[in-house]
């Protein structure tokens, strides 16, 4: 029986505008129309400042993708508007001009608009500040708007994301079909009012708040945006302390008691052991934790709220110089210096499986608190590796625009579906690796061997990260999966109650170094295909030495406050 593989056609609009063709879009508005708003929510990490003619005029101009194309975005004040007549002004001249409006004050906005047409380039309008239009209770028909112009007219809401996207595809759009000059007649003066009054409809409209409006004013506000993000966090803690210690109660705490009074002394005996507690140990990482975790952050997507999460995120890393939320993008649709960065910050992201073991060890032993410190310690590295390395390699990625969907309760079949593309693989890699790893570990020390490793890792273990000797093997293994090293863990202990072995500080470094450290053999893989073995081993080597540096800073500071509070 032949299986049907259906395919959607993405038309492609050509030309593109990529490389040496990008766009140059200019972005002007009057004072508190948002166009500044608009401009920091889609820049890149490195502008190059301008200036036009006089020092009264300073602009910043940024590399932007906008879906297939590119564009350099030049954020205008208002008084060069009338400079972009000639060359001899603003140079080189833009190929769109996008003009912000602010909605609740249209007449003063549209007299600007009016110069702008003059210009004979294309001209796309952003109704800005609709959601304060609304609250005013003012509709803008921006249907009516255009029609009556014959320019795109896109309603936006800048502070929060809504349009952007929908705003520069139109500013592509309109570069493609050249410029367009509508029959406004001579009265120059009365047509900005006659305009405004034909669009603007005030009165009997003011909108009901219901809950998508609050979510967008918990999470794309910027005075609330990153209070949505902890609470969003706070969730997947209550998931972790409530449902996963639940979970793990009737599942890995029974299974780990029935084996604890087997101790074979032969070698089958040890290799079945192994094979055991492989399992047991997958069991105690994925079902009260993984899946939890998964299927809370599909949710989340599906919901649409990690993507405004995403959105309030960016906008703060894009104030230490790090475009962070976008790094897979950059990656993949990025060259040279730009896809090395990117490549090398995602390998200290916490992926599905690192995020689980934190929130199952640091969750179970170190409570909220300590769940909160391992990822802010990962959230600062991050931050300031972007930053230097960006000023090591000179890079000046080009900013995204973030997308922001509307929202959708999350589908049963769906969620369930995605749930089990994410989590497949533990039954095809992570499960014949966990289980070889445990034998393979349990062999080594069934015949002595992993006390050799240890020995020779000792120095790095017990004397700069102050763990058991023990532990060597597992971080070393740690490479092939991090799930891999955390069973191993429990094998080398001899149990699986960390806490028996390793006090906070201990598990507390142990758990920054594990999420620093190599995420995997398989994201090596990648790397080497991504941006070659020189950049790949560099990624690698400094990927080790963040992670033993932080997690070593890590212990001497909290072993330091230790002794201050005794």
């Amino acid at each position: 029986m032949t299986r049907s593989i259906s395919t959607a056609a993405v038309p492609l609009r050509r030309p593109f505008f990529r490389g040496e063709r990008r766009l140059r879009i200019a972005l002007v508005g009057l004072a508190g129309s948002g166009a500044g708003t608009i401009f920091r929510a889609v820049e890149s990490t490195a502008l190059r400042p301008g200036k036009g003619p006089g020092a009264q005029h300073p602009y910043d101009e940024c590399d932007v993708d906008i879906g297939f194309d590119q564009a350099s975005i030049v954020r205008l004040p208002s008084g060069m508007a009338r400079e972009l007549r000639g060359t001899a002004g603003f140079s080189p001249q833009p190929d769109v001009v996008v003009q912000v409006l602010d909605a609740t004050a249209l007449e003063s906005h549209l007299e600007l608009t009016l110069e702008l047409l003059r210009l004979g380039r294309p001209l796309v309008l952003a109704m800005n500040k609709m959601d304060a239009a609304r609250a005013k209770g003012i509709h803008i028909g921006t249907k009516v708007l255009s029609r009556r112009l014959g320019l795109a007219v896109v309603p936006t809401i800048g502070t929060m994301g809504y349009g952007l996207r929908e705003l520069f595809t139109a500013a592509v759009d309109a570069a493609r079909r050249g410029p367009h000059t509508p029959s406004l007649g001579h009265a120059r003066h009365p047509l900005p009012a006659m305009l405004a009054e034909m669009a603007m409809r005030p009165g009997g409209i003011r909108e009901r708040h219901d809950w998508r409006y609050w979510l967008d004013e918990l999470f794309l506000s910027p005075r609330w945006g990153l209070l949505g993000s902890a609470a969003v966090f706070a969730a997947v803690l209550f998931v972790v302390f409530d449902v996963s210690v639940r979970l793990d109660a009737v599942t890995t705490a029974r299974l780990a008691e029935w084996l604890s009074a087997w101790r074979p002394d032969t070698t089958p005996g040890v290799v079945l052991r192994a094979v055991a507690d492989g399992l047991v140990g997958l069991v105690g990482i994925v079902v009260p934790y993984m899946i939890p975790l998964v299927l809370l952050l599909i949710a989340l997507e599906q919901l649409g709220i990690m993507a405004r999460i995403a959105f309030a995120m960016d906008r703060v890393f894009h104030r230490i110089g790090c475009n962070v939320p976008a790094l897979s993008a950059i990656g993949a649709t990025t060259r040279g210096p730009e896809r090395t960065i990117a490549s090398v910050l995602v390998t200290f992201v916490p992926c599905s499986a690192r995020s689980a073991i934190v929130l199952a060890v640091a969750g179970k032993y170190l409570g909220a608190w300590g769940v909160l410190a391992v990822f802010a310690v990962t959230a600062l590295v991050i931050a300031v590796m972007g930053g230097l390395l960006r000023r090591r390699l000179a890079s000046a990625s080009p900013g995204h625009i973030q997308e922001i969907p509307p929202y959708a309760l999350p589908r049963l079949a769906p969620l369930l579906r995605e749930t089990w593309l994410r989590t497949r693989d533990i039954l095809t890699i992570v499960t014949p690796l966990l289980v070889g790893g445990s034998v393979v570990l349990a062999l080594l020390s069934h015949v002595g061997a992993d006390s050799v490793i240890n020995r020779l890792l000792a120095p790095v273990t017990q004397g700069w990260l102050g763990l058991p000797a023990a532990l060597g093997v597992p971080l070393l293994f740690g490479v092939l999966r991090k799930e891999l090293s955390l069973l191993m863990i429990y094998q080398a202990l001899g149990g699986f109650d960390v806490a028996a072995y390793l006090d906070v500080i201990q598990i507390f470094t142990f758990l920054v170094f594990l999420t620093l450290y190599v995420p995997c053999i398989s994201t090596f893989a990648v790397l080497l295909k991504t941006i070659g073995r020189r950049r790949a081993l560099y990624s690698v080597s400094l990927s080790v030495g963040v992670a033993l540096a932080a997690s070593g800073a890590a212990r001497f500071t909290l072993e330091a406050l230790r002794l201050l509070s005794a």
